[in-house]
């Protein structure tokens, strides 16, 4: 629930013109509140789906989570209280933190999570951002459930750059596992194999009708969007999911896709939306139908032969004028391995580039980094093979500190890291081929450093040692241009005269083709330690990320805050 900053008043007597101005003198303060005030009880909830019952983590006892509102520049202020045995920490994903890395969230990157029993307020402004983002866990697997929405308004009087909607919809996608995630997770490091996938995906929290529970054959668990004819619906869709790529479609219905991770595009129709990982897209819907009952579809994209879950979970858009027994309007959703699906849709998004909303994209760099993303092999005795799948970035796999890195940077503590992460791979291979013979990576906790308001171009190269994959890339703290992508090995020579220098999209998660490339620039104005990662959470787990330390700049403006005084402790 969406808590407003209130003015307390003594109950005198008063006459109705005094009332009458004092409450236009009230007005104001209630509707244009700068302060939003939130409270995220982390706590055990039992949930009953696909026709078992288990205890899950879960915000106040939501799954998903509570929707957090506010308005472009607002003031944020979470307070997070921790009643559940494990360590936690919440990342508002895509929130740019200016100068307040110490409330991004990433365990052990900018925070030492929040123990049991503890807490901890996590305090932001929303600079110069509108839209759709999401909120999760960082830490462990525990964003297979917590997880939540981020709905930023525009400041009041600000119209949006499109049609104006009648009614907006949060659509949150997710997974669902019905056995205990963790200690599956667990379980699959120990033996050094790869974690089960998951039994269902979600929309809103719902599994929908599936054969594997008859019970549900009646739609009993499954989302229904009720909609009036006539209208334009701002759908906010969020992939929550935790290793998924999908496909959104609703039967009957064109979507106009207005916005990607909280910036404004280009509008453009399309039938089938393509979602990553920590991705959100708002799209209109018109319903220019007078009744019926549509089908929507979410399934899975994977062009490689890498096991997914890929069943098709389905809910319905109603009219709200139509009998309970209408005939329901099907639609075929994409193969699972659809690529020039989601390649038209990619090559389709462009940022809106008004007067209102440039797109300033770098026109020079001063860091150019080339990174190959993806897995290697390392020993491991105590694996069923005696060896384990690595991830990893410049064939780094990325070892977690027990100290929060933010914390090191700022007090300067030795030994916790070393700002000596490549800027380019260590050994030159065919990288979207097989791979070289020896899989074998190297392990460490090591950083990349940028000077502040450097401009950073960085080619994300996907190689195809084991499998090539595509990669939800996703960088923290930072919005970036996606310039340029391709297939196969990225060529400095000849691949840039081709980049969008003028309108590329804008986001701050992007998928790296299979066996591909993809290349992103930035502009390093935001001091900090900041996380760079493939937001598959198997991928994270097994090591595929590194961090920036971005120097401060020139006086207190351009440097990060000091810690707030309530910061876990490790």
């Amino acid at each position: 629930m969406h808590i407003y900053t209130f003015v307390k008043i003594k109950m005198v007597q008063i006459s109705w013109p005094r009332a009458a101005v004092l409450v236009l003198f009230i007005l104001p303060v209630l509707v244009d509140a700068r302060v939003r005030h939130y409270k995220f009880n982390i706590v055990e909830t039992n949930v009953t789906k696909l026709c078992s019952t288990k205890s899950i983590v879960t915000v106040n006892g939501q799954f998903p989570g509570p929707t957090l509102y506010a308005r472009e520049g607002d003031n944020v202020l979470v307070k997070v209280v921790n009643h559940v045995k494990y360590n936690v920490t919440i990342h508002w994903h895509g929130v740019r933190q200016l100068r307040t890395g110490w409330n991004d969230g990433p365990a052990y990157i900018t925070q030492c999570p929040i123990q049991p029993r503890q807490s901890f307020v996590y305090n932001f402004t929303l600079t110069g951002q509108r839209g759709t983002l999401l909120w999760h866990a960082h830490i462990l697997w525990l964003r297979a459930t917590v997880h939540g929405g981020i709905v930023i308004l525009p400041k009041l009087g600000v119209p949006y750059p499109f049609p104006k909607p009648d009614k907006e919809e949060l659509i949150v996608l997710g997974e669902w596992w019905k056995s205990d995630v963790e200690a599956m997770v667990d379980q699959s490091m120990k033996v050094g194999l790869p974690p089960n996938v998951s039994d269902s995906h979600t929309i809103n929290g719902h599994t929908g009708p599936l054969a594997s529970c008859p019970s549900l054959q009646g739609g009993a668990d499954g989302y229904r969007l009720q909609v009036d004819s006539g209208k334009r619906y701002l759908l906010r869709i969020i992939n929550a999911a935790l290793n998924e790529d999908l496909f959104v479609k609703v039967a009957g219905h064109q979507l106009t896709v207005v916005e990607v991770d909280a910036v404004y595009t280009k509008p453009f129709k399309t039938d089938t939306i393509f979602i990553a990982p920590g991705q959100t897209t708002n799209a209109l819907l018109t319903t220019d139908k007078f009744t019926g009952t549509y089908l929507i579809t979410v399934s899975p994209f994977m062009d490689v032969p890498i096991p997914v879950d890929n069943r098709t979970t389905t809910a319905t858009l109603h009219y709200n004028n139509s009998l309970t027994a209408t005939a329901l309007t099907t639609t075929k959703p994409p193969a699972q391995n659809a690529t020039p699906i989601a390649t038209s849709y990619l090559d389709s998004l462009r940022s809106l580039n008004s007067k209102e909303y440039p797109a300033l994209v770098p026109q020079t760099v001063d860091h150019s980094l080339f990174f190959t993303i993806g897995v290697g092999v390392n020993p491991c005795p105590s694996c069923l093979n005696g060896s384990r799948v690595v991830g990893v970035i410049n064939n780094i796999s990325f070892v977690m500190p027990t100290v929060a890195l933010l914390q090191a940077h700022y007090y300067d503590i030795s030994g916790i890291y070393t700002a000596d992460f490549p800027g380019r791979p260590t050994f030159a291979y065919n990288y979207s081929g097989p791979g070289p013979k020896n899989l074998q990576t190297m392990n460490g906790t090591r950083l990349y450093r940028l000077p502040y308001n450097s401009s950073v171009q960085i080619v994300l190269q996907d190689t195809g040692v084991i499998s090539p994959e595509s990669h939800p890339i996703h960088l923290h703290g930072f919005n970036f241009f996606a310039v340029g992508k391709g297939l196969g090995n990225y060529n400095p020579a000849s691949d840039p005269a081709n980049f969008n220098l003028v309108d590329p999209v804008e986001r701050n998660t992007m998928s790296v083709p299979t066996g591909g490339w993809t290349a992103i620039r930035f502009k390093a104005d935001n001091p900090g330690v900041w996380f760079l990662h493939c937001h598959f959470e198997v991928h994270t787990t097994w090591g595929l990320k590194m961090a920036f330390i971005v120097e401060n700049g020139k006086g207190p403006e351009e440097s990060i805050l000091p810690p707030p005084k309530d910061l876990p402790k490790c």
